[in-house]
């Protein structure tokens, strides 16, 4: 019946909850005076645990309690299913969850400037026990060893020991003002490139492997990688991004930075049938079995952000 089951579960939990008492509080009698019961409840609920898992726990005398190798695996996993389902209840609760600490982020310096950190003091206002800080860089950070509880990247994530979130997608698409495609035509495939201003980062920058692009083959499609010169270079994005809506050549930017000028017509997508395949804008935060709720509700905010009908097409 599940009524029986539902009896069964709470059974089991109120007995994970007397364990992890028990353990902090270093004994039986003191987590039983805590609790407002008798310490042979205590006891029996132990009994009943230890009897389920098959293993000892605790270690038990008249005076203390000590840990045994497998209570102590056993008692982190329960507390992090303790905090995980107390988040869960709060979050659902009159009023939804609040976080407080000190939340430090950090991002890439020209996505950061433009849809992250208009977006801080907003998540602050709903959470305003959180402090928060922002590092926009365009190196690969640290995470752990730098102290940044998450970071937002852009592009594939290699295998690592951070923990990823997909919060959107991302593609790449070659651009031009109406006027430079009318001076100087349109190229019709990648390696027409060679005959124009193309706008690059400068060899210093991280963009190593040149332009992708995805090109038919015999047996399929192979994304291809260029490195197209050009009269202009540097090694900051968001110039480049300015250069190329002044009309000075062709550039291979990200949608989240040039969406809303296509959407106007203020830059002229190309070579559009040749597009690589779409990478992600990412949260990432280092490996660990307990995410702290400020860190949680960002990344879910941003996911809810950068989900909003025409997010994309304001510059925020």
């Amino acid at each position: 019946m599940p009524g029986q089951a539902e009896s069964k579960i709470m059974s089991k939990l109120k007995q994970l909850e007397t364990f992890v008492a028990v353990a902090a509080r270093g004994g039986l009698t003191a987590a039983a005076k805590a609790e407002g019961v008798a310490p042979a409840i205590i006891g029996r609920r132990l009994d009943a645990l230890e009897e389920h898992l098959g293993v000892k726990l605790l270690v038990r005398t008249t005076r203390h309690v000590s840990l045994t190798h497998e209570g102590n695996a056993f008692l982190e996993d329960c507390q992090r299913l303790l905090i995980d389902l107390a988040n869960a209840e709060a979050s659902v609760s009159a009023g939804g969850i609040k976080a407080n600490g000190h939340l430090s982020l950090t991002a890439p310096a020209g996505f950061g400037r433009r849809h992250v950190a208009p977006l801080v003091p907003r998540f602050r206002e709903l959470q305003p026990e959180v402090t928060i800080s922002l590092s926009l860089s365009d190196r690969v950070v640290d995470l752990a060893a730098e102290g940044f509880d998450c970071a937002v990247r852009v592009g594939e994530m290699p295998d690592s020991s951070l923990v990823s979130v997909r919060l959107a997608d991302n593609r790449r698409l070659c651009v031009a003002t109406p006027g430079y495609l009318k001076r100087h035509g349109t190229p019709q495939h990648p390696h027409d490139l060679s005959h124009f201003d193309c706008l690059t980062l400068s060899s210093d920058a991280s963009q190593t492997r040149g332009w992708a692009f995805s090109v038919p083959q015999n047996e399929g499609v192979e994304v291809i990688h260029l490195k197209p010169g050009g009269p202009l270079s540097c090694s900051d994005g968001e110039v480049l991004f300015d250069w190329c809506l002044a009309g000075y050549g062709i550039a291979w930017r990200s949608t989240w930075e040039v969406q809303a000028e296509v959407a106007s017509g203020a830059l002229i997508p190309v070579l559009e049938n040749f597009a690589a395949p779409s990478n992600g804008i990412y949260a990432v935060f280092p490996q660990r079995k307990h995410l702290a709720m400020r860190v949680r509700l960002w990344v879910d905010y941003l996911k809810d952000q950068y989900a909003r009908p025409g997010f994309w097409l304001s510059h925020e």
